[in-house]
Order: structure tokens, then sequence, then C-alpha cells
């Protein structure tokens, strides 16, 4: 489980292709000082730009871990090379002060950026997600974009909204981004349980 705080920002060192039809990756994660991988373990979850990956290889500055082809075609990791940079946030320790929300790490889908401006200290950016995730996003509630726990702005027909401020520009990826840019989109996880739940109430009633 994670919180949506990004710590660092990583950069790819490396993707290689790996598995029969080369469609799975293996990809190494380079961090600026050696401090924030200290006391990691192998088999630790890592979120990456809002991914859960597992650590499979640990170096005093790089980990690496495995993408397999669900993931590849759930999230951006697919247009990533060497040289991106990536968002990257450890797991949530149980005594940690939860400063975002309850975010799992798993991806329901990519967002394009339709627009962004500025709007006094801050930016405004805009993006248009895949149709059927927008009944589980509202005003004033939690998205997270690649991996980076927002508060919804506004929401329209087939797009939301979030302000960024300055420290959030500085400390994250969300510097990168521009009109056509994809990001990786993590909804609410109570949202679909409680529709699941009605689902299961309601077993007559056709899913949305």
């Amino acid at each position: 489980m994670f919180s949506g705080i990004v710590e660092r920002i990583g950069t790819i060192q490396e993707i290689t292709p790996i598995g029969e039809e080369g469609n799975a990756r293996r990809i190494v994660i380079g961090v600026d000082d050696e401090e924030y991988l200290q006391g990691a373990q192998i088999g630790e979850s890592i979120a990456v730009s809002g991914c859960c990956l597992t650590a499979i290889e640990l170096g005093p500055r790089h980990f690496v871990v495995q993408a397999v082809e669900e993931t590849m075609r759930r999230t951006t990791l697919g247009q990533k090379s060497a040289g991106s940079h990536v968002n990257l946030e450890r797991a949530l320790r149980a005594d940690a002060r939860l400063g975002g929300h309850i975010v799992q790490g798993h991806v329901d889908g990519v967002a394009s950026v339709v627009l962004v401006r500025e709007e006094g200290e801050g930016w405004w950016v805009s993006f248009e997600p895949p149709s059927d995730l927008m009944k589980y996003i509202v005003e004033k509630g939690s998205i997270c974009v690649d991996g980076i726990s927002l508060t919804v702005a506004n929401v329209a027909y087939s797009r939301f909204s979030v302000a960024i401020i300055p420290h959030t520009r500085a400390v994250t990826t969300a510097a990168e981004w521009q009109t056509g840019v994809q990001a990786n989109i993590e909804t609410d996880i109570l949202a679909k349980h409680v529709e699941r739940l009605l689902q299961w109430m309601r077993p007559d009633e056709p899913s949305a």
C-alpha cells in the first residue's frame, strides 16, 4: 500500500524485453542517492509512477523490476525509454502518516493531458481518462496520477482537472506534463468496492 506522496524522481537506466514474445520488460531504475534504498529488500514493492512493482535486484543507487504483459498493457511503462523520469514511492510503513490517500499501485488506465495552463501561483491540468473510469472520479475527491496523490478540482463530462502547486512540480514528474502526454491513473479504491458490493446485492441488474 502507498499514500501517493512521491519520495524521489528516478531515472530509467535500461529497459530490456523479456519473455518468449518479448512483451514483458526488465527495467533498471536509478536514484540519485544511496540513502533512499537503505534497508530495502528483494521482493519489496515500490511504486513506479503509480505502478506497484517488485524489486528483484538491488544496488546502492538502483533497483530492478519486471513488468509483465498486463502491466505493459495497462500503464505508460511501454512508452518509457532509457533516460525517462519516473516518480518513486516505497511501500507505506504502518506507523507512517497517511499524507495522501489510500493508493494500491494498481493502475486502472491511462489518461491523456488535454490542457495545461498557469493559474496564479500554480497550474491547472486537465486529463481525459478512459470513459469507464469517470464514474469513479468526483470533485474534491482523491485521485492518483503517475503515483501522485491529487485532489480533483473539477469534473466535466469526459475529463477531470487538478490544481498543481509549485512544490509538486518541483519534486515530481508533473513538470513534464504537457498536452498529449499520457499518465497512469488509479481511482479511489473505495468507490470500486462499493460498486462491486452493490452488484452482488442486485445480481439481476447489468453492470454499468
